[in-house]
């Protein structure tokens, strides 16, 4: 029997003693498109709103000059913040343009790849589903942290994956490496998933779609963040 097929207690995390972590952030992932300079403006006030840890650029259907467009008016924001810029999918086009990382699909080449183009400095993430084989995979080949999701239902990046929040606490029992939780995620329903072991929540539309703007989006997430770990 694999190790996928082996249901994962919910309680699994609270059996063990849990090593101290710091607190759940923020991580502001993009549109799928987005119109600059407007997006720049966008993304000025979403910072304003509080902190944001990262930010990944994920542009689909758009050319390489279009994304190294984003990447140059964007990145200075992100330096200015203190937010950590990362690209989706392309390493290529990450070293290329200077960015902080990369975020790699499970079919977006290898993290040994990535590392030779992006070097030791920078950061890789890898998205894992809802697989504990593939989160110890991108572990053991040098990623920077995991990805678990969707957890919820989501119209951004649509999916059949639908992991328990107790693969949170289950990473987190078992690695020091970051976690971050991705998928239809907004202030009412971001708890379970901090309480579960979470280091980071990955949100869309909550800040982009916020009926008073980004910065009131990424500000709503304020009080959820300090949701104590179970």
């Amino acid at each position: 029997m694999s190790e996928e097929t082996i249901p994962l207690p919910e309680d699994f995390a609270s059996r063990f003693d849990a090593e101290p972590r710091p607190p759940c952030q923020l991580y502001v992932v993009s549109p799928p498109s987005i119109v600059l300079p407007a997006f720049v403006e966008a993304c000025k006030a979403a910072f304003d709103g509080g902190p944001v840890a990262a930010f990944q650029l994920r542009l689909k259907d758009v050319g390489d000059d279009d994304v190294l467009r984003a990447c140059e008016a964007l990145l200075p924001v992100c330096a200015a913040a203190d937010v950590a810029f990362l690209l989706n999918d392309r390493a290529d086009l990450a070293a290329k343009a200077g960015a902080d990382g990369v975020h790699l699909g499970q079919s977006d080449g290898s993290i040994a790849e990535a590392r030779a183009l992006l070097g030791a400095g920078k950061t890789i993430g890898r998205t894992c589903h809802d697989s504990r084989h593939l989160a110890m995979e991108a572990g053991e080949q040098g990623a920077d942290y995991v990805a678990f999701g969707a957890f919820y239902e989501t119209t951004t990046k649509p999916s059949n994956y639908r992991p328990h929040p107790s693969i949170l606490g289950w990473w987190t029992t078992l690695s020091q490496l970051p976690v971050v939780a991705i998928g239809g995620i907004f202030p009412d329903n971001a708890a379970p998933l901090v309480a579960a072991g979470a280091d980071f929540i990955a949100v869309v539309r909550a800040v982009w779609d916020h009926a008073d703007g980004p910065g009131a989006g990424v500000a709503a997430f304020a009080d959820v963040l300090k949701t104590p770990r179970a």
